[in-house]
């Protein structure tokens, strides 16, 4: 299918077209600032989609609104009228609106007299219109320090600048750039339309935060990189943030050191830390030293011997019974500690031994669960 994007240069469509690329059936024609109005009807021919997301939504004059947003949408939707009068081809289209629209101002105005132009081409001449009425979309590659307070505090944050915020408790609903471009795709391949009770298509999920709450999660994604103590990024809002936080960092900073602790024995690195998964790390020991001799009552661990061979010692503080194995990264096999055995691991080969460590919690320096018993 070939396809045509209006705004193929903005943020949403930068990332709808790498999105299509990825896909062997389909052909983007793009249109953007380089290209005229005049030039629509021609574009759209052997077109099967229209995603037309190009729009003025801060110009230096107003009157830019007009143009920009309800004028080009004529246009676009005038090389429709053509399209269906000489080739019968009623090509669907994906507009791209604002919860703006429902607001008296110039730009609100603009972008509601696009939907009423859109609305009614649909009528006369057949096709389907799809229009979002999109809250804050947020995600890669969306301009920071212009109109996208997600993208602002992403990029001033990561780079050590100020933010301002005027007021925290101003509530936001955001949506992700991902969610926005999957519903788009999902029309594009035949989806049915969802729409909401005033006739708009919906992207979900829709996040809902305030601007001091967004500032905040933020911040504390720049200072885990110090803390090691990494937020909740699996899933839903602070997945997405995260994900667009760290499309932010200037490239210096795709890197960055922790502390390494070491003495007679080896190494001993902590890499990540989270609130209620445990933690990471890895350790080195040099041949013949033994690492451990001690037990928990609740820690457990996991440990994986990526390099050396190591030789497990275990010992039940109840019964007296022992246990031994011995593993290398030569096989990948996980040996878990278990609460009451008292253990130990030695490096019983010639080289340097290392080890990747998860413990089921944040060690804990004043009740650390940990308490020596030499085997």
């Amino acid at each position: 299918m070939k396809v045509l994007v209006t705004g193929s240069n903005g943020f949403i469509g930068k990332n709808l077209r790498l999105r299509l690329s990825e896909r062997t059936d389909v052909e983007v024609v793009c249109f953007d600032r380089q290209h005229d109005p005049s030039q629509l009807a021609d574009m759209l021919q052997g077109v099967g989609f229209v995603f037309h997301l190009a729009g003025v939504n801060r110009p230096q004059d107003p009157a830019e609104f007009v143009a920009g947003n309800h004028g080009l949408t004529q246009a676009l939707c005038d090389a429709l009228d053509v399209a269906v009068r000489t080739t019968s081809q009623k090509i669907p289209l994906v507009l791209t609106s604002s919860i703006q629209a429902g607001r008296d101002n110039p730009y609100g105005q603009s972008k509601r007299g696009a939907e009423e132009v859109v609305l009614s081409a649909a009528r006369l001449n057949g096709f389907a219109a799809h229009v979002f009425r999109l809250p804050n979309v947020f995600g890669k590659w969306c301009k920071p320090n212009y109109n996208s307070v997600v993208a602002t505090f992403c990029h001033n944050i990561a780079r050590g600048l100020p933010i301002e915020i005027h007021d925290p408790t101003v509530p936001l609903t955001l949506v992700y750039v991902d969610d926005v471009v999957e519903r788009f795709i999902q029309l594009m391949d035949g989806a049915a339309p969802a729409p909401d009770a005033q006739g708009f298509e919906v992207v979900t999920p829709q996040y809902s935060t305030t601007v001091g709450a967004l500032a905040d999660l933020i911040r504390s994604f720049k200072d885990s990189r110090q803390t090691l103590m990494t937020e909740r990024v699996g899933t839903g809002l602070v997945r997405a943030l995260y994900s667009t936080y760290v499309s932010y960092l200037p490239v210096e900073d795709f890197a960055y050191g922790v502390p390494m602790h070491g003495d007679e024995r080896g190494l001993f690195v902590e890499m990540l830390k989270t609130p209620d998964c445990g933690q990471f790390s890895y350790f080195t020991a040099h041949p013949g030293v033994t690492r451990g001799g001690h037990y928990h009552h609740s820690k457990t661990e996991k440990f994986l011997v990526i390099k050396g061979l190591a030789r497990f010692k275990f010992r039940h503080m109840h019964t007296g019974e022992t246990y031994e194995l011995v593993t290398s990264g030569d096989k990948a096999e996980i040996v878990e500690t278990v609460p009451g055995w008292t253990h130990d691991i030695t490096n019983i080969g010639n080289d340097e031994m290392v080890v990747m460590l998860w413990a089921n919690e944040v060690f804990d320096r004043a009740r650390p669960d940990t308490y020596s018993c030499p085997l």
